[in-house]
């Protein structure tokens, strides 16, 4: 038997340094064969484990510098069928890669989205004339380095090493405590881990609309540690809401909340309860 975990491609992303630790989490509890599945897109990796043709799936859902990763919530909206099974923090230092004899020839910086703002203001101080252009992962920004000493990437030493590729600067991103949390998705059942995710929307946009199912948790004294809104897309001022919880659905104090909260609010969904583990800059366990 083999079991795949579907995560952001190509090699050397900081998505497959998390399912690399995946893997890891995985061998405590199966001794089936582990790959892992590289894909183009954060949906597209979503949609493979949904879809069935990935047991699991690992993808990034908030950074510390840049907040929640909107691409994911969006999805696992639409998705509605996986469930979160452990969280990964793995710290991120990015690196500057480059052909280029020195950074002021640079004209252009590819690289993803997130990592161009986490690495905002060391760009406008090292080099701010650089015209800075998105692609889907950091890794694949690499590929417009090749015989083009003009250009340079973000992306991590990792990557660097395994294409190599020379590094110009590291770190350069702007907090040196920069990391991001990934979720471990899968069509299983709820896991029963010390934390709970859940999302909803509200049947009308009305004052006190959001209070209500706040003071749900606030009742029972359960904290969260994150609330996120997020357009529903079908009407201008229309949202939905994601919560992170301190507790766990395990609890008579959680399942009362949840129960309560489907009176209140027009969808409610659970996405599961789980444990958080911290990485080290390898992407090895730190702590359990």
């Amino acid at each position: 038997m083999t079991v795949l975990i579907a995560h952001l491609g190509p090699t050397g992303t900081y998505a497959e340094s998390a399912a690399l630790a995946c893997a890891q989490w995985l061998t405590q509890r199966t001794t089936a064969d582990i790959q892992l599945q590289p894909f183009p897109s954060i949906p597209q990796t979503l949609r493979a484990v949904a879809n069935g043709d990935t047991q699991f799936a690992v993808v990034p859902v908030e950074n510390s510098i840049e907040g929640s990763v909107t691409v994911t919530l969006d999805t696992l909206w639409q998705i509605d069928v996986l469930r979160v099974q452990q969280a990964l923090v793995l710290p991120i230092s990015h690196a500057l890669i480059s052909r280029a004899p020195e950074i002021s020839q640079i004209q252009v910086i590819y690289s993803h989205p997130q990592a161009l703002a986490q690495c905002q203001k060391w760009l406008e101080t090292f080099s701010p004339t650089a015209q800075l252009i998105p692609t889907n992962s950091t890794t694949e920004a690499l590929k417009h380095l090749e015989d083009n000493p003009t250009t340079g990437a973000i992306a991590s030493q990792r990557a660097a090493q395994l294409y190599q590729l020379p590094v110009l600067a590291h770190p350069i991103n702007d907090h040196p405590d920069n990391c991001t949390r990934f979720w471990v998705l899968s069509l299983e059942p709820l896991a029963l881990g010390n934390n709970t995710s859940v999302a909803f929307s509200l049947p009308a946009n009305v004052p006190g609309a959001l209070l209500q199912p706040l003071q749900i948790f606030a009742r029972r004294g359960i904290n969260m540690s994150r609330i996120e809104s997020r357009p529903t897309k079908r009407s201008l001022g229309e949202y939905l809401f994601f919560v992170d919880l301190e507790a766990s659905t395990s609890t008579e104090t959680v399942q009362s909340a949840l129960h309560e909260l489907q009176d209140c609010t027009e969808t409610l969904k659970v996405y599961g309860s789980y444990d958080i583990t911290i990485l080290d800059q390898n992407g090895k366990f730190h702590v359990n």
